[in-house]
């Protein structure tokens, strides 16, 4: 594979779809649907090829393809992986197919939503394997359109509300961001005579002249925008609507991808570009952590609508992502990659599930729901493996990931005398997991069967075939996370060299 731009394939192959589906009568809805799934298939076989591929022991980007499109500024179409971001990378290769064909009965332009599908689908893949800061912003902000379409065209009742409210959300975050990458690339001109986008570059030659106090606005500016989509709290308010009123596939792109672009800027951008700033923030990043886990849980529990509980119990999960990264020492940071994983799987399944339960009854609120493990067994079986593992249940991928990111805070010395305080509290949402989600399954599997029910179909082939590869890995990791841990961890620890050892160092 050696010199193949396999990366950049798996770019231009979604976009070359979307084209092929525009160009196709919209009469033709078989072909259009099996060429959208058949598009992102392929996708998932060439991400199986970088996983293949991938050398666990070399920490810095691999498959890497540049083209110098604009070298008067230093802008180059650069693209690679590396520990940090082959999880990701093929979490989106594997969610896209599963999410297009949880699309199959979608009858209302039916065309342009596989082709904004796709479209999407080449924005997320870019941003996690963007090389470049300004390639990284212009795949960011290319996120934004499909979705925001996506979200306003075959959403809820509230859809338009919901897809504005998202897009000036997140563009108000953006328009920081791009002001901190232009600064950046300002400060890198007398150092390069053109100027540069190069992040690596930036943190190993720009990042030490910065003072503390110009890397902590550039850590805002940057941090603000990945705060948002991640969302942490209080930023968190867009999610909810956005989730609620998405179409089903909207919500697990949504929820499976999109909130880890923001875990994963502040990864890849804010800490080694800016370490002493992030030295400084990571006491209160992880207490806006630990608010996020208990609001989010607390939020989940109160609600009546099976899809708005799991949109705010991303809120809570995401925030032991946050508190993880926050601990700035290789095991929380590598159990917070593995729990932007764990969290895509769980709680996209949810979604799944909620949207598969809803194309059968029509309803989402609980006190209509019921007693439906009588009428759904193989339904109900799949929705309490997925929703223990969002629980945290040992043996499934949420314990892992959880676990880890409370030991490495409970550890990290750049969270100082507030380690072990932020753990024991955070460690309290775990135990507010198990009940919103145990009340969930309650609501809605047991007590009596409503008559209306009674004639419901369990689940079909197609959709025991979406949700089944989510089952495999929930398992898998949850029994051996062992190769997600190795690929990660020379990446990892590369990453956070930039800072001082005994800042990162797990004690």
């Amino acid at each position: 594979m050696v010199g193949f731009p396999i990366l950049t394939w798996m770019l231009l192959l979604p976009l070359g779809g979307a084209l092929l589906i525009l160009a196709i009568p919209r009469d033709r809805t078989g072909t259009i649907r099996w060429i959208a799934l058949g598009t992102s298939l392929g996708v998932l076989g060439l991400a199986l090829g970088l996983l293949f591929g991938f050398d666990p022991a070399q920490p810095g980007p691999q498959f890497v393809h540049r083209w110098d499109w604009a070298p008067s500024i230093g802008a180059a179409y650069r693209v690679g992986v590396d520990g940090i971001s082959l999880w990701l990378v093929l979490l989106t290769a594997l969610i896209f197919p599963l999410a297009l064909a949880a699309s199959w009965t979608v009858e209302e332009r039916g065309k342009e939503y596989m082709a904004l599908m796709l479209a999407l689908e080449t924005g997320v893949l870019g941003v996690f394997a963007a090389l470049d800061l300004l390639l990284f912003y212009i795949f960011w902000e290319f996120t934004l359109v499909p979705m925001t379409f996506l979200i306003g065209i075959w959403g809820g009742p509230r859809r338009v509300y919901a897809a504005v409210k998202f897009f000036l959300y997140t563009m108000a975050g953006s328009v920081l961001m791009l002001v901190a990458i232009v600064a950046l690339w300002l400060l890198s001109r007398p150092l390069t005579g053109t100027g540069t986008f190069d992040p690596i570059w930036m943190a190993t030659h720009l990042s030490p002249l910065l003072s503390p106090e110009a890397q902590r606005w550039l850590f805002l500016a940057f941090g603000l925008a990945f705060a948002i989509k991640v969302p942490m709290w209080p930023f968190h308010s867009w999610l909810p609507d956005a989730h609620v009123e998405a179409p089903t596939a909207g919500s697990v792109i949504l929820a499976a991808l999109l909130l880890k672009m923001g875990g994963y800027g502040f990864l890849r951008f804010n800490f080694p570009l800016f370490p002493a700033a992030a030295q400084e923030l990571a006491v209160p990043i992880a207490a806006l952590a630990v608010v996020a886990i208990l609001y989010g849980a607390i939020a989940s529990y109160a609600q009546n609508d099976f899809k708005r509980l799991v949109a705010f119990s991303s809120v809570s999960h995401m925030g032991f992502v946050m508190l993880g990264l926050a601990a700035l020492n290789p095991l929380g940071v590598q159990a917070a990659i593995l729990q932007m994983v764990n969290h895509g799987l769980s709680t996209g399944g949810l979604f799944l599930l909620v949207g598969m339960l809803y194309e059968r009854t029509h309803t989402r609120d609980f006190g209509e729901l019921g007693g439906l493990w009588k009428a759904l067994p193989v339904y109900g079986a799949v929705l309490m493996v997925v929703g223990f593992s969002s629980m945290g249940l040992p043996g499934l991928n949420g314990f892992v990931g959880e676990f880890l990111a409370l030991l490495g805070a409970f550890g990290s010395a750049a969270l100082g005398p507030a380690a072990r305080g932020l753990t024991a509290v955070a460690a309290f949402g775990v135990v507010l997991a198990a009940i919103y989600i145990l009340t969930m399954l309650m609501r809605v599997l047991h007590g009596p069967l409503p008559e209306r029910w009674r004639g419901l179909p369990d689940l079909n082939g197609r959709e025991l075939a979406i949700i089944a590869p989510l089952l495999v890995l929930i398992l898998f990791i949850g029994l051996y996370p062992l190769p997600f841990f190795a690929a990660m961890q020379a990446s990892v620890q590369h990453n956070l060299s930039a800072m001082v050892p005994s800042v990162w160092a797990l004690r």
